[in-house]
């Protein structure tokens, strides 16, 4: 098959097929649930079947020509990539949906809008043009308003508008952003800006405008509250929001634009950090705090979204591929964590941690999946996120900025604790909340065991990820990670 044609069908399947899944819906739960799995799962074929194409050093682009320029979409080593974690992990959040969603009501609306927002990530990501990238973005916004707001309870509603509310208001500001980077280089065309501003910072007002919008989706300091909040969704929307898809859309993007394609002033490579820096250590004390089980596995997100900030900003080689690297790892742990969550609550009809304990006896395979996951988010070795959470902190020490250094390694023992905290006050102990029957349905089991192994092989296999995100970062930078 043409890999244009791949590429288009990674892209369009999930997109444009999401709006099948509601009228199969009327006539089959079954195979609407199937299909959307097919969907899904279709993106993280084809996209591993030009893996070996962009690996190789050509890259795969579909041009329409217009006035905005002609690029439209491009698949290179970091859109690829990018590309696979989040189909990866989204397609087991969709497996894991077929027991946990299926009692609920409104699920043509679930599977439409989960469907609907990994095809948005799938345009954004191979995104090569300024407008369409954002297109995609407010889709994205769209589709996580209404997956917030699934169980229609009044303050559950308002807790999807503040959501909506943030990432729009972010978005909004990155579009001016896009405007002053329009009159600057006279294109959106990603490629063709990069030609034109080879030797030209953007401007700095343009940058922070920029910065809003992924700081907002990205749910960093001062703009993060919109994420705990968002723990009133089901399970899997929250491990969709928090591990796979919502919070690495900006990330992703400070990696394509600032890294891969515009040039910024020294100075950002210092206040990222610290932003960074203070949203990682603030989070991380707000979880200490928390009694929420979601909450604060949320908190735990924000705070390990600024290591992978911090690894992107610091400018270095190290620091890039182990922010790149964290993506991965944290998008398969994070997402185990909440997928965990789902089960727990399920079970106790509790997220309160002080109204649990001893619950280790009753779901073995929970507990162990959630442990494995915590480790890797830890980053305890040989667990995938030792290797991306040592990257980023030796970046950021080989880069000189020794002060921020130590704070993300007082973070990183700060998520050592809050963790086992966690798991302590949930499956050691007295039990306070006698669970209801079995631990879950062997597809939702199935689907946190598998994160979690998944946690672990991919630091056994270490060797395979890093050379991805290797060949990206000198891709994008020319720097070269031995």
């Amino acid at each position: 098959m043409d890999n244009g044609l791949l590429l288009l069908l990674i892209i369009l399947l999930p997109f444009a097929g999401s709006f099948i899944l509601p009228l199969l819906g009327l006539a089959s739960t079954s195979a609407r649930n199937i299909l959307c799995l097919i969907f899904v799962g279709c993106s993280l074929i084809f996209s591993m079947s030009i893996l070996p194409v962009v690996m190789s050093g050509t890259n795969i682009s579909i041009a329409m020509p217009n006035i905005l320029g002609s690029g439209i979409f491009l698949a290179d080593k970091l859109a690829v990539f990018m590309a696979m974690v989040s189909s990866m992990v989204g397609a087991i959040i969709v497996f894991y949906s077929f027991g946990y969603i299926s009692h609920y009501e409104h699920q043509n609306e679930y599977y439409w809008m989960v469907c609907l927002f990994l095809g948005s990530m799938m345009g954004l990501v191979f995104s090569n043009n300024l407008l369409v990238l954002y297109v995609f973005w407010e889709v994205t916004a769209i589709a996580s308003w209404r997956l917030i707001g699934f169980f229609r309870d009044k303050k559950i509603v308002l807790k999807a508008d503040k959501a909506f509310l943030v990432t729009v208001f972010g978005s909004l500001m990155m579009l001016l952003g896009f405007i002053m980077v329009y009159q600057q280089a006279g294109s959106f065309d990603l490629t063709v800006i990069k030609e034109r501003l080879q030797h030209t910072p953007i401007s700095d007002t343009a940058v922070a405008f920029i910065l809003m919008g992924i700081l907002a989706k990205s749910a960093t300091l001062p703009l993060h509250t919109w994420l705990p909040d968002a723990g009133v969704a089901p399970s899997p929307v929250t491990a969709l929001l928090h591990a796979a898809v919502l919070v690495k859309i900006g990330v992703y993007v400070y990696a394509r634009l600032f890294v891969a394609t515009f040039q910024i002033s020294d100075v950002w490579h210092v206040i990222v950090p610290v932003i960074a820096g203070t949203s990682a250590i603030v989070s991380a004390g707000a979880a200490f705090v928390e009694t929420d089980m979601k909450r604060i596995i949320a908190y735990s997100t924000i705070s390990q979204i600024g290591f992978i900030f911090l690894g992107l900003s610091i400018g270095n080689g190290m620091g890039l591929a182990g922010g790149l690297l964290y993506i991965l790892m944290h998008g398969m742990a994070k997402g185990g964590l909440f997928l965990c969550a789902g089960i727990i609550e399920h079970q106790t009809h509790t997220k309160d941690i002080t109204k649990m304990g001893g619950l280790i006896e009753k779901m073995p395979v929970t507990a162990a999946a959630f442990l494995l996951c915590a480790f890797s988010v830890m980053g305890i070795p040989p667990f995938g996120g030792f290797f991306s959470k040592y990257m980023v902190i030796a970046g950021a020490a080989g880069s000189g900025q020794m002060a921020i250094t130590y704070v993300f390694v007082i973070g990183a023992f700060m998520t050592m604790i809050y963790l086992f905290r966690l798991f302590r006050m949930i499956f050691l102990g007295k039990v306070n909340t006698e669970p209801d029957g079995k631990e879950g349905t062997p597809g939702m089991v199935f689907s946190v065991a598998l994160l979690a192994v998944l946690s672990l092989a991919a630091g056994i296999f270490i060797a395979l990820p890093s050379d991805i995100v290797s060949s990206a970062v000198t891709q994008m930078t020319g720097m070269v990670i031995r």
